[in-house]
């Protein structure tokens, strides 16, 4: 065997082993990103599904409407006539309130106002006074109201009272002090 046949085979075998590389770490990401797309889409349904009982807790806004596990859940003023206008990646950060089966009343809350309605894909959102109901992604703990009065996704967020209306975040006090009029306009 002459010296450039050695360098041609030499060639073939280092290619192979680069292709063989190459399939394994194709096949190797692939798998993760099956792996984290189950994981993240399990995350997902357990945060947002569940058995659609709404109550009523105190939080530093006052008391609000909260899923099972004790989250607020809030409303988006770009919905209209029951209908979310939230999906894609809005609901990601806004997961809608989804259950199976019926919206049952936890305490403080009327029966009268819980409600349900049909998603674009087909799952059914928890509503309240015709409101659909979310969580919000970053509202990491129970009674949490991170999502009060943010302004994403073309609308406005608020937690929801009892009555089915926003709760709206009370004005901070003002810290001036007041000052006596001098009698002249200036010094």
């Amino acid at each position: 065997m002459n010296e450039i046949d050695r360098r041609e085979r030499a060639g073939r075998v280092a290619a192979r082993e680069s292709a063989n590389r190459l399939v394994v770490m194709l096949t190797l990401t692939a798998m993760l990103g099956v792996v984290a797309l189950l994981v993240t889409g399990s995350l997902a349904r357990s945060a947002t599904q569940a058995n659609g009982t709404v109550s009523l807790s105190k939080t530093k806004l006052g008391e609000v409407l909260v899923n099972s596990k004790g989250f607020t859940l809030y409303m988006f003023s770009r919905d209209k006539n029951g209908k979310s206008s939230c999906s894609g990646s809005c609901a990601k950060f806004w997961p809608p309130y989804l259950l199976h089966g019926k919206a049952t009343a936890g305490s403080g809350v009327r029966a009268s106002l819980l409600g349900t309605t049909r998603r674009s894909n087909g799952s059914m959102q928890v509503t309240y006074k015709k409101h659909p109901l979310y969580g919000f992604a970053l509202d990491k703990k129970a009674g949490q109201t991170n999502g009060e009065g943010n302004v994403a996704f073309g609308g406005k967020w608020h937690a929801v009272s009892a009555k089915g209306t926003a709760v709206v975040k009370a004005p901070t006090p003002s810290t001036t002090t007041p000052t006596t009029p001098t009698p002249y306009p200036y010094p």
